[in-house]
C-alpha cells in the first residue's frame, strides 16, 4: 500500500469512546449531594443544616432522611415531578421548590416545622389535594403558589386563606384583615351570619339552612390584572338573592335611637287625675 493510500483512510476510533453508560437519575442526585458536602466540608450527616441543589437538572432526588438536622433546602430550577424523597426531615423550616414540574406534593405533611414554602411555577392542578396536604402545618407563614393551574380558579386566594389561616404572606402579598373577613363571608355562611347577629347585641334570626348553599360559577379565564382581594364583588352567583346576602354581610349596621315626644305627657297632664298617663316610647331606626 502506498503512502498516499494510507493517508486517505479514515482515522480509527476506539470502541470504548463510542458507548457511554447513562447515569441513573438517583445516582446523579447522589453525586450532586456529595459534591455539596465536599464544598461545605461536612464529614458527618448530623452537621448538615442546609443543602443547595438548585439548577442541577434533577428529575429525581435521593432520599434525604439521613440528614436529621437539615433546615434549609434549595431545589428550585430543576425538573422534579414529586417530593417523595422528604420523609423524615422533621427539622426542615425552609423549602424552595419553585420552577419545577411538580404536579403533586404528597409527603409535605411530614414536615411540621416548615415555615417557608415556595411552589410557584409548577404544575399543581388539584387545589383540594394541595390544601389537604398543607392544612396540618401550624408553622407555615410564607407560601407561594402562583403560576400553577390552581391559581386560575375563581376566588383561589380567598380559598387558600380560609383553609390555611396561619399563612401571613401568600404569593408575595401580605394577607389582609379585609381578605380574612371576606373569606368567612363567602366560604362560611353560618359563621358569618352568627357573627353578624351578635356583633350589635340584637336578636337576629341566626338560623341557617345548609341545604341552600351559595353556588358560584367557575370563571374560565381571568384578566391579568385581576386581584382577588380587591374584587370580591365580581363573583358571579346563580341566585341574585345570594349576591345581595354576600354584599349585605360586608356592610356595618347603624342604629339611631330617638324619643317619641308625642308620647311624653306635659306638665298639666301629669297632674290631671282623670287622664291616664302612658309611658313614653322610644323610636329606633336601623340602617345598613
Amino acid at each position: 500500500m502506498s503512502r498516499d493510500q494510507k493517508s486517505s483512510l479514515p482515522p480509527i476510533i476506539p470502541c470504548s469512546g463510542i458507548r457511554k453508560k447513562s447515569k441513573n437519575p438517583l445516582q446523579i442526585s447522589l453525586q450532586a449531594v456529595e459534591d455539596q458536602l465536599k464544598i461545605c466540608g461536612h464529614k458527618r450527616d448530623v452537621d448538615v443544616f442546609e443543602l443547595f441543589l438548585s439548577k442541577k437538572e434533577l428529575t429525581e432526588v435521593v432520599d434525604l432522611s439521613r440528614f436529621k438536622n437539615l433546615k434549609y433546602l434549595w431545589l428550585h430550577h430543576n425538573k422534579l415531578h414529586g417530593i417523595a424523597f422528604l420523609t423524615r426531615n422533621y427539622c426542615l423550616t425552609e423549602l424552595y421548590l419553585h420552577n419545577n414540574a411538580i404536579f403533586e406534593i404528597e409527603g409535605l405533611h411530614n414536615l411540621p416545622s416548615l415555615n417557608i414554602l415556595l411552589l410557584h411555577h409548577n404544575e399543581l392542578t388539584s387545589i383540594d389535594a394541595t390544601v389537604k396536604e398543607l392544612k396540618g402545618m401550624q408553622n407555615l407563614k410564607t407560601l407561594s403558589l402562583y403560576q400553577n393551574p390552581i391559581s386560575q380558579y375563581n376566588l383561589y386566594r380567598l380559598f387558600i386563606i380560609y383553609h390555611l389561616p396561619g399563612v401571613e404572606l401568600l404569593d408575595r402579598n401580605e394577607v389582609t384583615e379585609k381578605e380574612r373577613r371576606s373569606m368567612i363571608t363567602i366560604f362560611n355562611h353560618k359563621k358569618a351570619h352568627i357573627i353578624q347577629s351578635i356583633a350589635f347585641g340584637g336578636r337576629v334570626d341566626a338560623s341557617w339552612n345548609p341545604k341552600l348553599p351559595i353556588r358560584q360559577k367557575r370563571v374560565q379565564r381571568l384578566p391579568s390584572d385581576f386581584a382577588f382581594g380587591d374584587n370580591v364583588d365580581k363573583t358571579v352567583f346563580d341566585d341574585p338573592e345570594d349576591a345581595v346576602y354576600a354584599r349585605s354581610m360586608k356592610r356595618s349596621l347603624m342604629a339611631i335611637t330617638s324619643m317619641n315626644w308625642d308620647t311624653v305627657p306635659t306638665r298639666n297632664e301629669k297632674y290631671e287625675e282623670k287622664k291616664k298617663i302612658k309611658p313614653a316610647q322610644m323610636v329606633m331606626i336601623s340602617l345598613r
